[in-house]
């Protein structure tokens, strides 16, 4: 059974038209609190624009075009995450991804070098993501095949890194920073910016494994990055709401967006996340054009128009 919180009729409103860029649905090997219809559906009831299927395992394009024909008011989108179980740097996987018609390339989260060096120890009343005993138990097994490089030894880029880059470009994909930790994230996004990559986000950077400091996170909205703020990440005790928000001031309105990552079965509906979000902001004082802008302008200018295929 979710967890479901109250929201005020005023959040749903300014939220409407809003994009959800992080979104676990089923199918999935780990368990979700709805599927791709489902969520689909309830996006249309609340007027909600679209999403994006996030599978640390798998590529989601082919579900994300079922989804869309079902409910074609909705603009699902797909994604793929370039964990090991798709072969790591894997350009080719991420070329045919694409021609599935997904709009986001997440780089390596649960398979990131940084989350296997730097996972914390989780403190009581902090909810550890599902994906870590599904992990522990592939290791175990002797199936596990992570963690994924990024970078060589010396911090460079790896040939197969830029190959990766380089289909997004020509797909003009959004890329998403995953799990990797600060040195390579910077890295990685010089290098996304000189191959043309337009859309580059940094994947919920308050999260405990990657700790991105304000200062840092003021230089990649520098850079022109999108800073993505996840409902789940201050939700289940990982980082303070209050400390987020004011990341989002310090970092401008213009250079984040607010994002759910829900789908878990012990946390509230996905449809419900951007709302809720809402409602923390305007009790720390934000408008409701800010809040808007938050959840619907900024993942708007991402979403649109991504990908090739679509």
């Amino acid at each position: 059974m979710s967890n479901i919180l109250p929201v005020s009729d005023h959040a749903r409103e300014v939220v409407k038209g809003g994009y959800d860029l992080h979104v676990h649905s089923g199918p999935d090997v780990l368990k979700r609190i709805a599927s791709d219809l489902e969520i689909a559906r309830n996006f249309k009831e609340h007027q909600l624009a679209g999403y994006v299927i996030k599978h640390h395992y798998t590529e989601t394009g082919g579900r994300a075009a079922l989804a869309r024909e079902a409910v074609p008011e909705v603009k699902t989108m797909g994604s793929i995450t370039l964990n090991a179980a798709v072969g790591g740097m894997n350009a080719l996987a991420v070329e045919m991804a694409a021609r599935d018609g997904i709009s986001y390339v997440w780089f390596p989260t649960v398979d990131a070098v940084n989350e296997a060096e730097n996972r914390p120890e989780f403190a009581p009343g902090v909810t550890p993501p599902l994906w870590v005993r599904l992990q522990d138990e592939l290791t175990a097994e002797g199936i596990a095949k992570g963690p994924v490089p990024v970078v060589d030894y010396e911090g460079n880029l790896l040939p197969e890194t830029i190959d990766v880059l380089k289909i997004i470009a020509r797909n003009d994909l959004i890329l998403a920073t995953g799990h990797l930790g600060r040195d390579e994230i910077f890295t990685l996004v010089d290098e996304a910016i000189k191959q043309g990559i337009k859309r580059i986000v940094a994947t919920h950077p308050e999260f405990p494994s990657q700790n991105i400091s304000l200062d840092d996170q003021i230089l990649l909205a520098e850079r022109g990055v999108m800073l993505e703020r996840c409902f789940v990440t201050y939700h289940s005790g990982k980082y303070d709401w209050t400390q987020m928000l004011e990341n989002v001031r310090q970092c401008g309105i213009e250079n984040s967006f607010f994002a759910s990552d829900l789908g878990q079965p012990k946390n509230p509906p996905v449809e419900d996340g951007l709302a809720l979000m809402a409602d923390k902001a305007f009790e720390a004082g934000f408008t409701d054009d800010e809040v808007h802008r938050l959840c619907v302008i900024n993942p708007a200018k991402l979403a649109d128009g991504a990908g090739k295929y679509v």
